[in-house]
């Protein structure tokens, strides 16, 4: 049987053209009136994966 990607890690990760991958920072859909500035605007972008994870983040993708 084919083994499928993994959907739900799909929708979270998005792979740069560099082949880089980023996540959402968590903490930023709701009670924004009680965060910083600073906590805000913290990685506009998505924050980028450290190695370790961006493995086996990889190997999800990769069905």
């Amino acid at each position: 049987m084919k083994a499928k990607t993994h959907s739900g890690m799909k929708k979270r990760v998005k792979v740069r053209a560099s082949g880089t991958m980023s996540l959402q920072k968590s903490c930023r859909n709701h009670l924004l009136s009680n965060k910083s500035k600073r906590q805000k605007k913290a990685y506009p972008g998505g924050m980028p994966l450290p190695p370790s994870r961006a493995k086996s983040i990889r190997k999800m993708l990769s069905n």
